[in-house]
């Protein structure tokens, strides 16, 4: 089980998917975001996390993601899980206090 701790995720500014995105002014993609909080949540690891039955990556669905304000590459994200009954997980991404990113995934129980 992840721990209750928020776990922090850094996207050095070398990363290849940042020259790109965006040229001059670069920003972490979301789907970098996306999948930190997967990795933190144990999604598709065969874990069992935050309560709820480690499924493999195919069983979740994001249900909902708002993003906030763009993450800086090299800037420190405090990602934040928290259970909503037996299939959902709530997420929060913070940077310097400020939330930047939230959702939720459902996974269909066994």
């Amino acid at each position: 089980m992840p721990d209750a701790a928020p776990r922090r995720f850094t996207l050095p500014p070398e990363h290849p998917a940042l020259p790109g995105h965006f040229p001059g002014r670069p920003i972490v993609p979301g789907v970098l975001l996306l999948d930190a909080v997967m990795q933190t949540a144990g999604i598709g690891q065969g874990i069992t996390g935050q309560g709820i039955t480690g499924q493999g990556i195919e069983e979740w669905r994001l249900l909902r993601a708002k993003f906030l304000a763009p993450v800086a590459p090299g800037q420190a994200v405090e990602i934040e899980l928290a259970p909503r009954g037996a299939d959902r997980l709530a997420f929060q991404c913070r940077c310097d206090g400020a939330l930047v990113l939230h959702g939720e995934f459902a996974c269909p129980p066994r």
